[in-house]
């Protein structure tokens, strides 16, 4: 019975913000389904049935999936016309009631005319960029650093338009040359860079004009198969700006980042002027076993078989291994010289466990025993009993064989979500029980996700780091900790803002194809929600994410924020009447009481924070290097930080001040929790 609140979100209910980059090679698998035009309302059809506010396709989603269908092409508005663009960004209503008659029809010829222009566009592109390349390999002079400026409208012609082209020619010129440590390129190297981001850039052009790696045109199915992609990428978009549908991929991305594991030989891989280059080993992989392969290796055979003349896709393909278990792989390491050695590995591909992204722990002596530092990067968990609240809960063991724990802080800076019942877990180690998150879905019905276990695995003074760039989940355990006055949230002056839950079907070994849709908002139990305002700190402590407009508020189509009834008083009234008696008898008289300990505290660890903070010089530079003045160069102030604030911690500096003030004030004796 206990169980009863987590089976339904086990493996489905997802909060995570952020965006996803396909791996540099860091290898998966995944289910492949070739899709046809009866697919988009079929897929959008079941995406509407969970969806917390949309619930059939409306003129207003059809705009929506135009300008996104555009967007997510030329997002740097280096590719299409404003007179191009025009015709799709300023349909009138029979224009686009006609596109709404052909989503039930299977019909999406705007679409495909849209798709035209595309196509016409990248062909376009590809000419100048080969004029371009052409002046620049012959230009002796190879320094002239690109402006990094961004778009907000179309060119309106073309000489605006090959003028951005130029701009992306050279930053891609530009940065090769930083990731190389080359002095001066040569006319050779040049080639070398302009062929490898031509490649680049014809990956996301080939699948609007339906052509292979090797130019040769694809079959019509697959054609369609691309054409319904992209479609269905818009239109997910279009509901709100967390509902999305996937390639599989993608999805295969996303699980192992969820599940922190996947199957693979542990290697990372990136394509480079010189071919594709070792540039990371995974910690714990076959690859990092073995103890021959070095980072900077080039890839040159796979089973004997030489890549030469492979594309990317092509090799990253073979690395899967085609179901075989076994992997031969051939390199080649640069010598003194200019000499090169060639060897090989015999790799068996196997279940990797992703050590470096999962919870790390440290200490600090104080007094007779210790201050803890917690790193929560996400809320994981896989099929095999591996979890984030599994390894807090080992990390707060360990902390406590090491001396006495006097205070924690757990860092959910860079934590950008997961699953959302690791979140009601994770908060449960800080409480006795009681509601973590109140969920309101599309017909109003309110759900409450409830921790149960009585056991409190921590309950001295906690200080919660968080950034904007904190979101989802740790939104959850950070506001929640807040709302039962059981820890103190420090960080910038609130988390990203994303207040709402998401079903997946990417961790769903029987999925045929891959989404996220928004079905509610969620609260926690003081009835407030994170939505677009986020989680605000008690204590402000700048990281180097306060300088950024990051969050919520910023991205298209997020839904409101509103609010719910608290919740301390568990109502109770989701439960049917045989299990309310048993959560009367043994839930309800270990509910977690509000403290108030710690924010009685609050003026006193504020003012000795601001006041630490103003007279740290480190930290004084810190922040002035994330905001200088305008009269300031920043590449100035940004080099004499370099040679002045070293490499320390400031902000979990701060949140071990905090915690050493917290202790003192509560040894004094001077605040007392009310009764």
């Amino acid at each position: 019975m206990i169980n009863i609140f987590f089976t339904a979100c086990r493996r489905s209910v997802w909060l995570f913000c952020g965006l996803f980059l396909l791996a540099n090679g860091v290898l998966f698998s995944a289910g492949s389904q070739q899709l046809k035009s009866t697919d988009v309302r079929l897929t959008m059809q079941e995406m509407f049935n969970y969806h917390v506010e949309y619930k059939e396709i409306s003129p207003l989603l059809i705009r929506r999936s135009l300008k996104i269908f555009i967007e997510q092409f030329d997002a740097d508005k280096t590719y299409l016309l404003a007179s191009e663009v025009k015709p799709y960004l300023d349909v009138n209503d029979s224009q686009v009631q006609s596109v709404v008659q052909g989503y039930y029809a299977n019909d999406f010829s705007t679409f495909r005319a849209l798709n035209e222009v595309i196509q016409k566009a990248s062909l376009r592109a590809r000419a100048y960029r080969k004029e371009i390349e052409k002046e620049l390999i012959l230009n002796p002079r190879d320094d002239e650093v690109p402006s990094g400026e961004s778009y907000l409208n179309y060119s309106p012609d073309v000489d605006q338009l090959k003028a951005r082209i130029r701009r992306q020619v050279l930053r891609a010129l530009w940065f090769e040359k930083r990731v190389s440590s080359v002095g001066k390129w040569t006319p050779e190297q040049k080639e070398k860079v302009f062929a490898l981001w031509e490649k680049r850039f014809r990956r996301l052009e080939n699948s609007y004009l339906f052509i292979n790696e090797r130019g040769q045109k694809i079959s019509s199915e697959r054609a369609e198969h691309y054409l319904v992609m992209h479609i269905l990428k818009a239109m997910a978009k279009s509901l709100d700006a967390h509902t999305a549908y996937f390639s599989p991929e993608e999805a295969a991305e996303m699980r192992a980042s969820l599940e922190k594991q996947f199957e693979g030989v542990g290697v990372v891989l990136r394509e480079g002027i010189d071919g594709v280059v070792i540039i990371d080993l995974v910690k714990g992989g076959p690859a990092e076993r073995c103890g021959k392969i070095a980072v900077g290796d080039l890839l040159v055979e796979i089973d004997g078989k030489s890549v030469s003349g492979s594309s990317y896709d092509e090799i990253l393909k073979a690395m899967k291994g085609q179901g075989a278990k076994q992997l031969e792989l051939g390199f080649k390491r640069a010598q003194e010289m200019g000499k090169e050695n060639f060897y090989r590995v015999s790799l068996k591909r196997e279940r990797i466990v992703m050590q470096e992204e999962r919870v790390k722990f440290s200490s600090e002596p104080f007094a007779d025993g210790i201050i803890g530092k917690l790193t929560l990067p996400s809320f994981y968990e896989s099929g095999e009993s591996s979890s984030c609240e599994t390894d807090l809960k080992e990390a707060i063991r360990s902390l406590k064989k090491q001396g006495k724990l006097y205070g924690l802080v757990l860092d959910m800076r860079e934590n950008s979500g997961g699953f959302l019942n690791q979140a009601v877990k994770v908060s449960g180690l800080f409480i006795s029980s009681g509601v973590i998150v109140i969920s309101k879905y599309s017909q109003g019905e309110v759900q409450y996700m409830r921790d149960l276990d009585v056991r409190v695995y921590y309950n001295g003074p906690l200080i919660v780091l968080t950034s904007k760039a904190s979101a989802s989940a740790a939104e959850i355990v950070a506001q929640a900790l807040q709302d039962y006055g059981t820890g103190l949230v420090a960080g910038d002056e609130r988390t990203y803002g994303k207040g709402t839950i998401q079903y997946q079907t990417v961790t769903d070994d029987a999925a045929t194809s891959y989404f996220k849709v928004t079905v509610g908002r969620y609260y926690t139990v003081s009835g407030r929600s994170t939505q677009i305002e986020g989680v605000q700190a008690d204590i402000v402590v700048p990281t180097i994410y306060s300088a950024y407009n990051i969050g919520e508020k910023y991205l298209e189509y997020p839904l409101k924020s509103d609010r719910v009834p608290p919740a301390y008083v568990d109502p109770l009234n989701d439960l049917d009447q045989r299990n309310r008696q048993w959560f009367v008898q043994n839930y309800l008289p270990n509910i977690q009481k509000k403290l108030s300990l710690w924010t009685q505290m609050l003026p006193v660890l504020k003012s000795d924070s601001s006041y630490r903070l103003e007279h740290d010089k480190n930290y004084t530079l810190f922040l002035k290097t994330i905001n200088p003045k305008e009269s300031e160069s920043s590449e100035d102030v940004k080099a004499s930080a370099r040679e002045n604030w070293g490499v320390e911690d400031l902000q979990m500096g701060e949140a071990v001040n905090l915690l050493k003030d917290m202790i003192i004030l509560q040894s004094e004796g001077a605040f007392k929790e009310a009764k």
